[in-house]
């Protein structure tokens, strides 16, 4: 039971840890946590709110859903990345001192959804402003996104974090990836004015799934249907399962790799 706590309190430690070195120096500290998605926001609902627009397409409340999906694939794109770097970036730490390489890894996870706790105070700001209150089942609904996406990010940063000590292109690779998912995930633009087929083909990409019926829910009460979640849940329930065996078999070479 200690040994337990012990983890737990390290990390904690590192997840704080990171996100104070993250900010400092910088004139504006913390609020670039928010600063720097809500810019994005602003440009992107400036250059496309007058073609998505309630009259034009019906899609209403754009700005919002623009902005919820912003920032759940900022959570999901900074996440991911700071997992895959997680174990470069203490490197001193894994060489010198032994300590569990998962609980950095935890960490940096951990370290981007508290970044992500600080957008959502965004979000809710904007709901607010425009008056507008979503169904409970809908909120419940984005919780369980938010918890999906963390997996995502957990799973995909226990697979990449050692791979990443051994080839360092990963990064760059990553880099592109997440790119191009951000324009295959409906964010600036409603799903439902692709065709059908292309639909079912972005909805494979797991944050579109996620962003496209967080969205539905949000603004519509639309939810998507029992067993396409349970389906999904699953799927992603095996990913996470073989990230873990992926790590195990990968975590004893770590140090010598580094």
């Amino acid at each position: 039971m200690r040994k337990h706590e012990s983890y737990k309190e390290l990390i904690w430690i590192l997840a704080k840890t990171d996100f104070k070195l993250r900010y400092h120096g910088s004139a504006l500290g913390y609020i670039w946590a928010i600063l720097k998605p809500l810019l994005m926001f602003a440009i992107l609902n400036f250059v496309f709110s007058s073609i998505f627009n309630p009259r034009g397409t019906g899609e209403e409340y754009y700005s919002l859903q623009l902005l919820v999906g912003i920032m759940m694939f900022t959570f999901f794109s900074e996440g991911t990345t700071a997992g895959m770097n997680s174990l470069i970036s203490k490197s001193q730490l894994v060489t010198k001192i032994y300590v569990p390489r998962w609980t950095i890894i935890l960490a940096s996870t951990i370290n981007a959804a508290l970044i992500f706790l600080m957008n959502l105070i965004v979000i809710i700001f904007f709901f607010a402003w425009k008056g507008f209150l979503p169904s409970l089942e809908s909120i419940l609904m984005f919780i369980v996104s938010v918890f999906l996406i963390y997996v995502l990010i957990l799973t995909f940063s226990l697979f990449t974090a050692p791979l990443y000590v051994k080839f360092r292109d990963l990064s760059m690779i990553w880099e592109v990836i997440v790119t191009a998912l951000f324009y295959a995930s409906p964010i600036i633009y409603p799903l439902q004015m692709l065709p059908e087929y292309i639909q079912k083909v972005l909805l494979i990409n797991p944050m579109a799934f996620i962003i496209h019926f967080t969205k539905e829910s949000l603004i519509k009460n639309h939810f998507a249907d029992l067993h396409q979640n349970l389906i999904f849940v699953i799927l992603i329930g095996i990913a996470f399962v073989l990230s873990v065996f992926s790590y195990r078999k990968m975590a004893p070479k770590i140090a010598e790799e580094m």
